[in-house]
């Protein structure tokens, strides 16, 4: 049974029996919590403990603070979020949480992004989803859990039912690790979203994308897959189009921070004109040139009507490339976002994106440009926007509508509740 509101007495009073001194910040969000209506609601509320995104500094919350925090929590079942990013937990406190995690049956989400838990704190938090069906999403970005701790994750994907969002990017992970994940993915049934972004592989052979395109031949659930950083290449994206092929499940393909080049992006371009469910494309940082830009535009203007967000940040494309994608918007009303800053953005870039905004085919929030005039010469602006907006940062508050394609995991219909 649910504790009603005064997490903020209770946890004063936890400090107190514990002999643990009062975190200040913890203390605030408790009391913001208690004046919160949806604490009351159905869906429940997140408390927002993460260490960054602060104008003044906070005392971030060590292992023993989250010790006197889940003893609160553990009647508050209105609490079904916890974002504890960018805080001190080692892994003394991932076993403290993989406690919680056993013994909580309303925790939905769960974001541990950028602390300091290692391989062991990741076999343990991992350890404890085998028997939890209650937690939707977590993010473990960022925490150097290795490709021994990322082969407990894999492991548990062949257990767990329960969970649709795992986030192991920037985690340095390995081979094995991303091939066990594959594999596991074969079965899972639950799992809807994965990053895999910047792995440590020790080889050029592309052995992981070969198998994770594989698991995309038979895999019906899973719809949005980060592969970031890979050193892909041609070959890669060839065996991935392949698989894509026969895949109607995936709507979010991140290949960015790749080596994809021209003849790569062909490949892509084929799959463009013949799949029905992709809807973002991220290409960002590879260097695919006008030859793949006019490839991509190629597919859009003729033949793909479900492709709605499309990056291609800084991949050395010329006025030629970008104009022609600029003109493919015109014919197709599907493309909704898309993103070209770093690239070489000359006068006829200008005019054409000038234009679709000027006519509004192009929305001012949909795109990382902005027109602006001098001297009658209409020049672009950068702006904040970009398909990994807020993928290492959250606002507190709401700044982005639900359903955006501006950041990372946002896809999936899972929110933090």
């Amino acid at each position: 049974m649910s504790v009603l509101p005064d997490l903020h007495l209770h946890y004063v009073e936890a400090c107190q029996n514990l002999s643990q001194p009062e975190n200040p910040f913890i203390a605030r969000v408790l009391q913001e919590a208690d004046k919160n209506d949806e604490i009351r609601s159905t869906k429940g509320i997140t408390l927002k403990l993460a260490g960054n995104n602060h104008l003044v500094p906070v005392p971030r919350v060590t292992d023993d603070d989250l010790g006197v925090l889940v003893s609160v929590l553990g009647q508050a079942a209105f609490v079904t979020g916890l974002d504890l990013a960018y805080n001190l937990l080692t892994d003394a406190g991932a076993k403290t949480m993989a406690t919680f995690l056993q013994e909580n049956s309303t925790l939905h989400y769960l974001n541990l992004m950028f602390n300091d838990i290692g391989t062991s704190g990741a076999e343990l938090i991992a350890g404890a989803l085998h028997s939890n069906q209650s937690l939707v999403y977590l993010r473990m970005t960022g925490n150097k859990i290795g490709n021994q701790g990322g082969m407990f994750f894999a492991s548990m994907l062949k257990i767990n039912s329960a969970l649709e969002k795992l986030d192991l990017g920037d985690c340095d992970v390995g081979l094995q690790c991303l091939i066990a994940t594959a594999i596991a993915l074969t079965q899972n049934k639950s799992l809807k979203a994965i990053n895999l972004n910047r792995p440590l592989l020790p080889s050029q052979q592309e052995e992981t994308t070969v198998h994770i395109a594989r698991m995309l031949r038979s895999n019906s659930s899973l719809v949005e897959l980060h592969l970031g950083k890979h050193e892909m290449k041609n070959f890669g994206v060839k065996r991935l189009c392949e698989a894509l092929y026969e895949n109607s499940s995936l709507r979010y393909l991140d290949l960015s921070c790749n080596n994809i080049i021209c003849d790569g992006v062909e490949f892509l371009g084929e799959l463009l004109k013949r799949n029905q469910t992709l809807e973002i494309l991220d290409l960002s940082a590879n260097r695919i040139e006008d030859v793949g830009a006019i490839y991509l535009s190629e597919a859009l203007a003729t033949r793909n009507r479900t492709l709605q967000a499309l990056s291609i940040v800084s991949n050395n494309i010329t006025g030629k490339g970008l104009v022609a994608l600029a003109q493919a918007m015109h014919s197709n009303m599907t493309l909704s976002h898309i993103y070209i800053w770093g690239n070489k953005i000359d006068r006829s870039t200008c005019v054409a994106f000038s234009e679709l905004m000027a006519v509004g085919r192009l929305q001012p929030g949909c795109t990382d440009v902005a027109p602006y005039e001098v001297d009658g010469e209409v020049l672009l602006a950068e702006q904040s926007h970009g398909l990994a907006k807020h993928r290492y940062w959250s606002p507190r508050c709401a700044a982005v509508a639900p359903g955006a394609a501006n950041a990372s995991l946002e896809i999936v219909p899972v929110s933090e509740y």
